[in-house]
């Protein structure tokens, strides 16, 4: 097959997006597939290419396919340092790009639905060089015109109304709240979209059970049209070569998300400090400084209890991962939640949420995992204290998750599977070709040769955005390094 993955920004160390593109894209390149990578930035790390940023290919080992990467630049609103800066007028090149400083100023994200539209003027120059196109949850209006020129396979990790709920329920009641709750509306303004493009899609993939359930039930997407494939963990998650640390809890999270359950967790360690065991909890994640966890942590009195480490390379954070006597997933909600099966492959026994994926991930509660109610702090203290109190049961624990995680979660059968998903699509649609139609009035490149600045939409100094407009569960993809 020749693939064309797309992914409209794949942060190589951080957020699930460059993880997902750079793993899949080397799965099916290694059992023999062409893969061409287009992505917006920040760029992917991808294997056999020379820092994940430059365009030429690199053949991978001989029988297997190959690997490309296609920049598909944009304005980069969200680039570090300067996040949400407003561009120089020189830097526009067409409407495409007014519509994504406009959506960014008015408080909303447009990536998905710019990079769809730029993405599907790119392939429908190409469309006779692919075979398949694969996207990685952009589910933005241009690939319905993609569709028209090839066929479209689409993953959706879970479905982002649920982030929205979790972030409207968590903000305060109070005025401040009520701000707050507009904010997150207008930024989340683009999952009418792809609520649309969805129901639209000839077949969505999704990692687990409980994300197809949640993508049929909140998108309203006919269940015949979505195929479970499960993700994989890379090879070097491996269980240490040297003893754990005693009383050692890791986490990986969105330090400031309410979805990933950081303040439940951080409440928890409080009290098992209370109840005098000596503990220390590794959150790898890097929270926004004066923020709601870096407040929690100062709040109860965490300071020399909590430690926050990022950008770690991949053999730093099998380390850290097999240097726990216990690893927390506390999240509310997740689609699969790769971090859990990354500590099972490490052998590091669990305490989780039975959250969404979760339980699909680490299996039977009592075989490699204690489950426990999410959010429910009081039963994540006892569980926690129960695990880190019996050294047997933890063994017992990392033995089992380390089998499951290497019987179940690979990349090579994260490979298969999508490439037979990618047979069928291509079958079916050369089978029912959609009808053709008339192209998107905003596919056709239009130059811009002026245009006025965009007034500022909120108060002087701000951007015209919020002053805190980054809804947590997007951080990972946007700002936060793994």
């Amino acid at each position: 097959m020749r693939v064309a993955l797309l992914s409209y920004r794949s942060l190589p160390h951080g957020g699930g997006q460059g993880v997902y593109v750079r793993h899949l894209s080397r799965a099916l390149a290694r059992a023999g597939h062409t893969v061409e990578v287009f992505s917006g930035q920040p760029y992917p790390v991808l294997d056999d290419l020379p820092g994940g940023e430059a365009p030429d290919a690199r053949t991978l080992p001989e029988g297997s396919g190959s690997i490309t990467l296609t920049p598909v630049p944009s304005l980069d609103l969200y680039r570090e340092p300067d996040p949400f800066r407003t561009p120089r007028l020189g830097e526009l090149r067409d409407l495409v790009d007014v519509e994504e400083v406009l959506t960014m100023r008015a408080g909303g994200f447009p990536e998905p639905r710019t990079f769809s539209l730029r993405v599907a003027r790119m392939l429908a120059e190409r469309a006779d060089e692919f075979d398949v196109v694969h996207d990685n949850q952009t589910l933005g209006a241009g690939l319905l015109d993609v569709e028209r020129v090839l066929p479209v396979v689409t993953t959706v990790h879970h479905p982002i109304t649920v982030d929205r709920r979790v972030e409207i329920a968590a903000a305060p009641r109070l005025r401040e709240g009520s701000l707050r709750r507009l904010s997150l509306r207008r930024w989340y303004g683009f999952l009418g979209m792809q609520a649309r493009v969805a129901r639209a899609s000839r077949v969505l993939v999704c990692p687990s059970e409980a994300a197809a359930a949640d993508v049929v039930r909140e998108f309203g997407v006919d269940p015949a049209r979505v195929r479970v494939v499960p993700l994989g963990v890379e090879e070097h998650f491996v269980p240490p070569a040297q003893p754990r640390v005693p009383g050692r809890i890791v986490a990986l999270a969105s330090a400031d998300a309410p979805m990933k359950g950081v303040a439940t967790l951080l409440r928890a360690v409080a009290g098992l400090r209370e109840s005098g065991r000596e503990v220390e909890l590794v959150l790898v994640c890097r929270p926004r400084p004066g923020g709601p966890t870096e407040r929690l942590v100062a709040e109860l009195d965490l300071g020399d209890s909590v430690r926050f480490v990022h950008g770690l390379d991949v053999e730093d954070l099998v380390a850290l991962m097999g240097s726990a006597e216990v690893g927390c997933v506390p999240s509310l909600y997740e689609g699969f939640s790769l971090p859990t099966a990354e500590l099972m492959a490490c052998a590091t026994p669990l305490v989780v949420s039975a959250a969404g994926a979760i339980p699909e991930v680490v299996g039977p509660d009592g075989l490699c995992a204690d489950q426990v109610p999410p959010g429910d702090e009081a039963a994540l203290e006892k569980a926690l204290a129960r695990l880190l109190d019996d050294p047997d049961r933890r063994a017992r624990y990392g033995t089992a998750a380390r089998e499951r995680a290497r019987s179940l979660f690979t990349w090579e059968a994260v490979a298969e599977r999508t490439a037979a998903v990618h047979a069928e699509t291509v079958a079916a649609w050369h089978a029912a070709p959609p009808r053709p139609g008339r192209r998107s009035r905003a596919l056709v490149p239009t130059r811009l040769t002026a245009a006025p600045a965009a007034p500022p939409l909120g108060p002087p100094g701000t951007g015209g955005v919020p002053s805190d407009p980054l809804p947590a569960p997007l951080q990972e993809d946007l700002r936060a390094d793994r």
